[in-house]
């Protein structure tokens, strides 16, 4: 059974081990994942340690298994890591939809998140969920020490009204 709720200080270590595998897996390809390996556990670690207040967790079965948060607690989902061994079991729905939830409650209309363009399984995974690819750009990443896709993303999360007057328009 899935169970989403509130990080605490004490998940943090292992929040940042999900993290790290996650991330690997995202970028094998991409970066050179044994002299980037640090710098990514080493920003896991300062995000974790200063923002867990601001992280959702999904358990299985009472284990750690992914983690989500709004960094700037905006209409931007900033991260969504799930434990590899866990992935495809819909922990990563149930967290996309807190953060969904939490977006509406926030008073944002929209979603929206990015990652990088190679990441087909992420990509798929939020289209799949309703998202559309908003934009796509190409930028110098210091953290991988190369040229990076990105591709950003939306979804509309409450209906536009419909204009016109009294109870059902026109």
């Amino acid at each position: 059974m899935i169970a989403v709720r509130n990080a605490r200080e004490e998940d943090v270590p292992a929040l940042v081990e999900i993290g790290v595998r996650a991330w690997e897996l995202a970028v094998f390809g991409v970066a050179d994942l044994q002299v980037r390996s640090d710098h990514a556990r080493n920003a896991f670690e300062q995000f974790l340690a200063g923002h867990w207040l601001r992280v959702s967790v999904a358990e299985c079965d009472g284990v750690l298994a992914g983690w989500a948060s709004r960094e700037a607690l905006d209409d931007e989902i900033s991260d969504l890591w799930i434990d590899p061994p866990h992935q495809r079991r819909g922990i990563g729905s149930a967290l996309l939809a807190a953060m969904e939830a939490e977006v509406v409650a926030a008073g944002f209309e929209a979603a929206r998140l990015q990652t990088h363009a190679r990441n087909i399984v992420a990509v798929g995974f939020f289209q799949k969920h309703g998202y559309a690819v908003n934009w796509l750009s190409v930028d110098y990443s210091p953290r991988l020490d190369r040229d990076v896709e990105s591709v950003g993303l939306r979804r509309q999360l409450v209906a536009d009204e419909p204009a016109g007057y009294g109870p059902d328009g026109f």
